[in-house]
């Protein structure tokens, strides 16, 4: 019987693994190709998965809610249809599961059963990396769950069961000239201190428990804050010109281009100039190297009807008009609302903005968007009294004024690096020309 097999889709570069949230079909279904097969949530983005064969699915291997490594069989498809003879095979042989498939004995190999067979009981997942790990160091599972995982979610990392072997051997290692070396290793432990304390909960509180998406935002910003040692610079921008020129052919650019223009296209305009002229900011750090990324490609953060936020991405944006941005921006925003961005849509981001004016603040000290050093808000534009130099001498006029702030990673950006920075993109919009044509 010919088959296929339905794998967990790599949804970006840096997605490791996915949760199945919903399955649309059920064993014995027949199903066409590009009928939606399951709903998969990864760290960065949900989405539904189509088929790509005609077929009847004969075996699901993951319930919903499992957490499920990229390239994993999810399911097998028959491509004859032939699902009568398939069925009784596999309850007759559910005794040894082994032999059920040829992806499975990949999966349960003696290498590694102990890891393997007991993970299916656990709720968390194991990367090959820390389990042949485990394996070469003969670590139980037990031991493995009893580990302390500084990942998303509590995933045990490589660094992680690293740690683990150095103290466990401490205690079997030779005393005489380990023990003082080893005190030092005592340190790993501080990550002790991220604990929070209790928190009580008094008559008439409300406890209500945090959505997926919000978990793993709490997990991103508290892992930034602790990776990053974070600064923030402030800018007054005098935007007068901006303003009039936008009032003045808002109507006019909607009419022509089919979408409205706000501020945010020509923030961007601004930033992604800025950045071209200064590369440092428009990178990343790995361990003690700098990568200095050659697109500009600027996320948006935007604000989701649910609560949480998404961060859709504007690639190359140094190469769009504020044509192609005001269009660009829109779409993101708008597919980033009814949840239809593609995974695709928010990798690669090389630096964020997120605009703190559209709920009428003036100013914000912003946690940067992990893996870049940069991240700038917007505050929202307001109408000021300001000293104005003219050849006859200073006058008082009324200006449309806003804050930028930019916080940065001070491990490679220094303050004369993004006070200069964030001055540029002050620049940029203080001189936007009142006469620009549309």
């Amino acid at each position: 019987m010919a088959s296929f097999n339905i794998v967990m889709p790599k949804l970006g570069e840096s997605i490791q693994e996915g949760t199945i949230t919903k399955w649309f079909v059920k064993e014995g279904d027949t199903i066409e190709e590009d009928d939606m097969l399951f709903e998969v949530a990864t760290d960065k983005v949900d989405s539904e998965i189509p088929s790509p064969v005609d077929g009847v699915i004969t075996k699901i291997n993951y319930p919903e809610d499992s957490l499920v490594a990229v390239g994993e069989v999810l399911a097998v498809v028959s491509l004859d249809g032939e699902v009568e003879e398939t069925e009784p095979e596999t309850t007759e042989s559910k005794a040894e599961p082994e032999t059920t498939t040829d992806e499975a004995p990949a999966k349960a190999e003696t290498t590694d059963a102990s890891v393997d067979d007991s993970r299916k009981l656990s709720n968390r997942f194991y990367s090959p990396l820390v389990k042949t790990i485990a394996k070469e160091e003969n670590v139980s599972f037990d031991e493995l769950e009893s580990i302390e995982g500084s990942g998303v979610g509590g995933r045990v990392q490589k660094k992680d069961i690293m740690a683990y072997l150095e103290n466990r051997g401490s205690s079997t290692a030779q005393p005489a000239t380990k023990t003082e070396s080893k005190p030092a290793a005592p340190a790993a432990p501080v990550v002790e201190k991220k604990v929070a304390p209790p928190v009580s909960v008094g008559a008439g509180d409300t406890v209500v428990e945090m959505d997926r998406v919000r978990k793993l935002i709490a997990d991103h910003m508290v892992m930034s804050k602790q990776v990053s040692p974070h600064v923030t610079s402030v800018v007054e921008a005098d935007v007068t010109e901006l303003v009039m020129w936008r009032n003045k052919n808002k109507e006019a650019f909607q009419k022509k281009y089919g979408d409205k223009i706000t501020f945010m296209p020509i923030f961007t305009e601004a930033v992604a100039a800025a950045l071209a002229e200064f590369p440092m900011v428009n990178s990343s750090v790995d361990g003690d190297k700098i990568i200095l990324k050659k697109d500009v490609n600027v996320g948006i953060a935007v604000a989701k009807p649910d609560g949480n936020l998404i961060v859709p991405v504007i690639k190359n944006a140094e190469q769009r008009n504020l044509v192609g941005l005001t269009k660009e921006l829109n779409r993101l925003a708008d597919a980033a609302r009814n949840n239809k961005l593609d995974p695709a849509e928010i990798q690669g981001g090389t630096f964020t903005i997120t605009n703190f004016g559209s709920f009428g603040n003036i100013i914000g000290t912003p946690i940067i968007n992990q893996p870049q050093v940069a991240i700038l808000a917007t505050g929202i534009i307001e109408k000021k009294p300001a000293v104005l130099e003219t050849p006859s001498g200073d006058v008082i006029a009324i200006r449309h004024k806003m804050y930028l702030s930019l916080s940065y990673d001070h491990r490679i950006v220094d303050g004369a690096l993004g006070g200069a920075f964030l001055r540029r993109i002050a620049d940029h919009l203080e001189q936007f020309d009142i006469n620009r044509a549309i």
